[in-house]
């Protein structure tokens, strides 16, 4: 049986979170978002470890423009965000971590979870969109907002015929991995106050955090964050040597001798170190196809690099973008 949806998005992060409220602010009500994860919030991500919680994937988002601070002014009214340090540019936080924050975004848009699409295909009407478990959907609008080789991956289908060069746009975006240590620990850290740290680290590490100090942990459980090269060197190495090379190199923030469980979190596109400079990629067929997401910078970004805000205005302008083409 072939479900029938007018806008489908595909990929529950940032961008496909606020393409769906920007689309159902215009009128549109009949959205769904599928994304292959057990929850929305793709990078907002947040994970249990023993009694205690770590934000794995984004640690906070920062506002360059008015429009995101606006929206981040409202959420810290409602109690939902909260500042979490930095005096220039202040960096914010979820009260509850990050994925918590997206499933609030998310909260009256129709979501189809655990689901990856496999293809997607015209038809007469405009697309059918087929799982790998052999389920599809019909729609007449499509937002693909998965990291850019995942979204070029599902848009060579010989159904669609792109035109090469659009798809070569997407070989413009690079993305860089990152291997992420999730520790649960029975003693606390030497981390500063606010349980961040981001300088002076021994070389290979990028971030070190605390997430009982950060506020959203009732146990003492961290995050060692190592760079994209190191991270490279070691993504097909196993997971307990990955772990074990990370306390060694650690070793004088956190007392290992404490440790009651770990985890490796891998994240193959961690962060687009090459980009676009358009908020989304038109595809310009009969029926709207757009991609879009935190490696799609708006031409006046002045940061110069993909984040948590990128994802916002990306989504944002891609479903400003569906409602004109669906007028």
């Amino acid at each position: 049986m072939c479900e029938q949806t007018p806008i489908v998005i595909i990929g529950g992060g940032m961008a496909g979170i606020m393409a769906a409220r920007t689309l159902k602010e215009k009128g549109y009500q009949d959205i769904l978002i599928v994304d292959k994860s057990r929850s929305v919030g793709g990078r907002m991500a947040t994970r249990r470890i023993e009694d205690g919680k770590v934000d794995h994937g984004a640690q906070f988002f920062t506002a360059r423009t008015e429009k995101f601070q606006t929206f981040i002014n409202d959420w810290i009214k409602e109690g939902s965000v909260k500042n979490w340090f930095g005096d220039k540019y202040h960096r914010y936080i979820s009260t509850r971590g990050m994925n918590s924050f997206a499933k609030k975004l998310a909260e009256d848009i129709s979501v189809r979870l655990e689901t990856r699409i496999a293809a997607i295909m015209r038809n007469e009407d405009g697309y059918t969109l087929v799982t790998d478990h052999g389920e599809s959907f019909n729609a007449k609008a499509v937002l693909v907002t998965v990291p850019a080789p995942q979204a070029k991956a599902l848009l060579q289908s010989e159904g669609l015929q792109l035109d090469t060069k659009f798809l070569h746009k997407l070989d413009e975006i690079v993305f860089q991995p990152c291997l992420v240590g999730l520790f649960d620990l029975e003693q606390p850290t030497s981390l500063p106050v606010d349980g961040h740290l981001d300088s002076g680290l021994p070389e290979g590490v990028m971030r070190l955090v605390d997430h009982k100090k950060k506020g959203i942990s009732p146990n003492t459980t961290v995050c060692i964050y190592m760079t994209s090269e190191w991270s490279k060197i070691h993504y097909d190495k196993g997971e307990e040597a990955v772990l074990e090379k990370m306390k060694e190199i650690t070793s004088a923030y956190f007392d290992f001798n404490s440790v009651i469980s770990s985890q490796l979190k891998k994240w193959r596109y961690a962060e687009a170190t090459q980009f676009l400079r358009e908020p989304f990629l038109n595809t310009e067929l009969e029926y709207p196809l757009l991609v879009a997401g935190d490696a799609f910078l708006d031409p006046q970004d002045t940061a110069n690099r993909t984040r948590l805000e990128s994802a916002f205005i990306s989504g944002i302008a891609a479903g400003e973008e569906l409602a004109a083409l669906l007028k």
